[in-house]
């Protein structure tokens, strides 16, 4: 009967076996509640930029009419805000992991909602984009400390991690189409203006909830002295962020310029912009404290998974601006219309992020990346064959646009849930801001790139420099670059080696650390340790 008796496991037994499947709580929390809150705080603060690019997407039309934009003007309100963002991220993430995460994540919040409160006053473009842009910054303030304080809170793989991370991720594409309903609606009931009134309201709210919710979990924090400072790679975030705005702003106003790509100044902006960002991965590798340690990119996994993100999520936003765009000035849809027509996308992104957390432990999460590459690819060729006229609006609807627009959220959130766990495990915990942000730089660069490389299609294709076309050929040009760019991602993911994460593997494995990539976070980690102490 002993012997019977010990072969049994108790309660205590089952419940430890449990936990150790579907993770503890971190001890950095309180209480459930204030870890689900937490979660959806800092699930709004990486969905700051994709709610400000849903919103402006739906009201460019009214914003256009009202204050008299030209195209490239009119692309600007959703480039500069993606450009800033793409450019500050790196530098964020350094403030964030070295004088601390969780005050420049509550600074960020409050400076948003201020920064969006102004925008709604804006009485003319420049006044706008200048506006736009400035939120981008506070979005990029943002993402590198919440990403960092997540990462930290759940360092062991679990199906715990898991949900926090399905959630965390959907607030990219939920972001973005959460904006496009809620500007619709208080568009249709006051004015564009009010969209961004709405806007700062609810990041007001978010601002209040990070002062309880945030925890103070990071030890290893500088303070601000001449030798921190020193360690700031300033020329490399100055080479990446003026390379990256001179190149976007050649490929967004060139078909606004007087002669188009022959412009002198175009070409000189194009060229100049080019060879800063190459200037940057050069200085990068000679840099005692590179802002982006190159030795990352060595992780084969780390480097393709960053890349076929990136051929996915630029064709998914430069679609979603154009196609709010046709809705509005081809079709005439109001934007309470275009709102209630981009449903779907909220929708089916809910249920993607709860299938994606449910089941990152138990897929081949390659498998995963190619459906979601794949539902790109679908989504795409569906916009880009809607053959304005040969059906009605209703059979064009649900022929076309419904299923291009659950595809299109299905590979964004399946990318983006593998792509978050798979980045945030190859850095240290110390480190954490720093693979956030790397990964979110990608996001905003390929938007910023996206919209600027469309934008000169679209004005290519129509009358240079008009802001309203209402032809169909613009358009279906534009979703064609979508169709080869996301046709590009799918070519790329067999080149991925990644299994599944969260589970029993992924825990042994982060507890010896035997493979190259765990050896190679180690080398970064040591390193940035040993110049913290010399």
């Amino acid at each position: 009967m002993a012997a019977t008796k010990s072969t049994l496991p108790t309660g205590d037994e089952v419940r430890v076996e449990a936990l150790s499947v579907v993770g503890r709580r971190p001890e950095c929390f309180s209480s459930t509640i204030k870890e689900c809150l937490f979660v959806l705080t800092a699930t709004m603060s990486i969905g700051m930029s994709s709610f400000l690019y849903g919103l402006c997407t739906v009201i460019t039309a009214p914003i256009a009419k009202d204050l008299g934009m030209t195209s490239a003007e009119i692309t600007w309100i959703g480039a500069s805000s993606a450009l800033c963002s793409g450019s500050f991220l790196l530098f964020f993430a350094k403030i964030a992991d070295t004088f601390g995460r969780r005050g420049l994540l509550i600074f960020s919040m409050a400076a948003f909602a201020i920064s969006a409160l102004i925008t709604g006053f804006a009485t003319n473009p420049l006044y706008l984009d200048v506006f736009c842009g400035l939120l981008g910054l506070w979005s990029a303030a943002s993402v590198p400390p919440a990403i960092g304080i997540l990462g930290a809170a759940y360092d062991v793989p679990s199906k715990r991690k898991n949900w926090a991370f399905a959630c965390f991720s959907a607030g990219n594409p939920v972001g973005y189409v959460m904006g496009c309903i809620f500007s619709g609606v208080a568009t249709d009931l006051f004015n564009w203006r009010a969209s961004f009134y709405l806007l700062a309201i609810i990041y007001a709210v978010f601002f209040v909830a990070a002062l309880w919710t945030v925890p103070k979990i990071q030890h290893d924090t500088v303070g601000l002295t001449w030798e921190s400072l020193k360690r700031f790679d300033l020329f490399g975030i100055a080479l990446s962020m003026v390379g990256l705005a001179f190149f976007c702003a050649s490929l967004t106003i060139a078909g606004d310029a007087p002669k188009g790509w022959s412009t002198p100044y175009i070409i000189a902006l194009l060229i100049v912009g080019l060879a800063l960002l190459f200037g940057f991965v050069g200085w990068e590798k000679i840099c005692k404290y590179p802002v982006m340690p190159l030795r990352i990119w060595r992780d084969r996994n780390f480097s393709w998974i960053n890349i076929v993100v990136l051929l996915g999520f630029t064709p998914f936003s430069a679609s979603v601006f154009w196609l709010s765009l046709y809705l509005q000035n081809v079709l005439n849809y109001s934007t309470l219309s275009v709102a209630v027509h981009l449903l779907p996308q909220a929708i089916a992104g809910i249920l993607v992020n709860i299938l994606a957390g449910a089941i990152l432990h138990r897929v081949n999460n390659k498998l995963l990346v190619m459906i979601g590459a794949m539902s790109y690819f679908g989504a795409m060729l569906l916009f880009a064959t809607m053959r304005y006229g040969e059906q009605s609006e209703k059979e064009r609807y649900w022929s076309r646009l419904f299923p291009a627009l659950v595809l299109s959220v299905i590979g964004a959130d399946l990318q983006f849930n593998v792509a978050n766990m798979y980045v945030l495990s190859s850095l240290p915990s110390h480190q954490q801001s720093l693979a956030g942000g790397i990964f979110n730089t990608i996001t905003k660069v390929g938007t910023a790139v996206g919209l600027g490389i469309t934008t000169s299609i679209y004005n290519a294709a129509g009358t240079s420099g008009q802001a309203l076309q209402r032809t169909w050929r613009p358009y279906e040009l534009v979703f064609w670059f979508c169709v080869g760019c996301s046709g590009l991602g799918v070519l790329c993911v067999p080149f991925l080696t990644i299994t599944t994460q969260g589970g029993k593997e992924s825990r042994e494995q982060s507890s010896h650390g035997n493979s190259e990539e765990d050896k190679a976070g180690m080398v970064v980690g040591l390193d940035v340790l040993t110049d913290k102490r010399s």
